[in-house]
């Protein structure tokens, strides 16, 4: 098979596992948000370490804490992206699957605002229009809701921000992910302890299945990473830029066919509004794209020799 197709292959697998984590979650209850959090950054650490071992791949580890930067970028990672999986697991486990695919639809443009306002980036006149639409779509779906959408914000803020510091941090994926569940691996046990001595944890309570479904959470955490870290080496950014959209599709499509989340006209149109919005944003990427591909490149000079 050829490594772009294998790639495009490990994207797909990629999203389609984050799209249908809405069905994995409520397996976990009678566990609350905050323990399958908790859970969820123990067995991460366990499986990326299982995954390094099979690798015998442990090189990395002395050169990086000897680079407290980034360190530090990989801490602040670890934070960011805990709060984006406990509004996530919370949002899944009461009901608003539908607003947290929401988050996960508009993330792309809080990236590009956050390349404007933080990166000093310039946008194109399209991309404007589509962060304008989404800045509508927004208004509408806050009418709608009686509300801010705020676990579709707080989704897409904090997904965006973890990917902005992971960029800067330029850390591989298991290792990055290895230092992001150490930096939280203490407050994780304590809680998990004292929810167990209060006698309020649910693991080993409810049986062995139970127990094996929030040890799996760690597995499917890593391995959907691995498979992006493996797509983005090979298949170009505008095609993973396309991929990205199958999760929240899938996320969509499990809260209005599955669970049955209430989807009135008004909601109807504010998704709609945040789907034109996107459809404008690729194609310009895919324009842009394809301009600079056909770019010609400037010929090199070649240096002049000295004359003696």
């Amino acid at each position: 098979m050829p490594d772009e197709r294998r790639g495009l292959l490990y994207g797909v697998a990629a999203y389609a596992m984050w799209g249908l984590f809405p069905l994995y979650w409520p397996l976990l209850e009678p566990a609350g948000p905050v323990e399958i959090l908790a859970h969820r950054m123990v067995w991460s650490l366990v499986a990326v370490l299982g995954i390094l071992a099979v690798r015998r791949h442990w090189s990395w580890f002395a050169p990086l804490v000897r680079q407290p930067k980034k360190v530090a970028l990989l801490a602040l990672a670890a934070l960011i992206i805990s709060v984006n999986w406990g509004v996530y697991i919370y949002a899944v486990n009461t009901g608003h699957v539908v607003e947290s695919a929401l988050g996960y639809f508009i993330s792309p443009l809080v990236s590009v605002l956050f390349g404007v306002v933080l990166l000093r980036e310039r946008l194109r006149r399209t991309q404007w229009v589509a962060v304008g639409l989404g800045t509508i779509a927004m208004v509408v779906l806050a009418v709608d809701y009686g509300r801010p959408p705020w676990i579709a914000l707080v989704l897409a803020a904090s997904f965006g921000t973890y990917g902005l510091i992971k960029k800067i941090a330029n850390v591989g994926a298991a290792e990055s992910l290895t230092v992001e569940t150490l930096a939280f691996l203490v407050p994780a046990l304590a809680y998990l302890f004292v929810l167990q001595g209060s006698g309020q944890g649910t693991f080993g309570g409810h049986g062995v299945g139970h127990a094996a479904l929030l040890a799996l959470s760690g597995v499917i955490t890593a391995v959907p990473l691995l498979f992006f870290t493996a797509a983005a080496i090979r298949v170009p950014l505008t095609v993973i830029g396309l991929l990205q959209y199958i999760a929240p599709v899938l996320q969509f499509l499990v809260g209005v066919l599955i669970i049955r989340e209430t989807m009135p006209p008004s909601r109807w149109a504010g998704f709609a509004i945040v789907w034109i919005a996107l459809a404008i944003f690729t194609w310009d990427s895919l324009r842009n794209a394809r301009a600079t591909r056909r770019s010609p490149v400037p010929p090199v000079r070649q240096p002049e020799r000295a004359t003696t």
